[in-house]
């Protein structure tokens, strides 16, 4: 796995691209002289959290063979305060699982992802307390 960052401006502006040539752009926060032309770091985490988890759970719920239509994740997250780095402490990833959904299916769906499969979660709960929690929307 290789990513590869290019400057774009004279600030903080990157460009990301991994090794299919897809992109992604981040830039620090205008407290520190960025532009926000990108995500933040922190917030590519957190999305890498929801995203990994959210690929975990739409596989388990296939094979569980669940009409999962549609999928909203939202994640928070909590750093410490006043340090230098700023971990995480607390994440929270809320899942909103579209569809006729049956409950015990999704509670084992969330529960594996998070306990078990999700080498982001993994990651992250090394210094953060990571939660998780969901809803059956039915459509």
């Amino acid at each position: 796995m290789k990513i590869t960052l290019n400057r774009l401006d004279n600030a903080y502006h990157l460009e990301a691209e991994n090794e299919e040539g897809q992109k992604i752009e981040t830039d620090g926060a205008v407290s520190i002289g960025g532009r926000n032309k990108g995500m933040r770091p922190m917030q590519l985490i957190l999305a890498a959290a929801g995203s990994c988890s959210s690929i975990d759970i739409i596989s388990i719920l296939k094979k569980q063979k669940q009409n999962l239509k549609d999928l909203e994740v939202e994640v928070t997250g909590e750093r410490e305060k006043d340090k230098a780095p700023a971990l995480f402490t607390d994440i929270h990833i809320h899942f909103k699982l579209y569809g006729k959904i049956s409950e015990a299916k999704a509670k084992r769906a969330v529960d594996l992802s998070i306990e078990k499969y999700c080498s982001v979660v993994k990651i992250l709960e090394k210094t953060a307390n990571v939660t998780s929690s969901y809803q059956i929307i039915e459509s």
